[in-house]
């Protein structure tokens, strides 16, 4: 599954990964109704690592968005 293909999915609230990556990166998904002090905070993209803290901003590079090995997880 190409990138483009998977965001809609993310966009749904699904979680996502490339079959490539090493176990220790788990998946994507969107966070969208984030406030912080009671202000709206824009959706953003985290991944979900084994590693502590194991969130992360996600920002995909060249390769990701062109990748075809995306698949949806549960």
């Amino acid at each position: 599954m190409k990138f483009s293909d998977v965001l809609k999915e993310i966009e749904n609230g699904k979680k996502a990964r490339r079959k490539s990556w090493s176990v220790g990166e788990e998946y994507i998904f969107e966070v969208t109704d984030l406030k912080i002090s009671g202000d709206n905070v824009n959706p953003f993209l985290l991944i979900k690592t084994d590693e502590n803290p194991s969130l992360s901003i996600f920002q995909p590079n060249t390769c990701e968005i062109l990748a075809n090995d995306w698949e949806i997880v549960e």
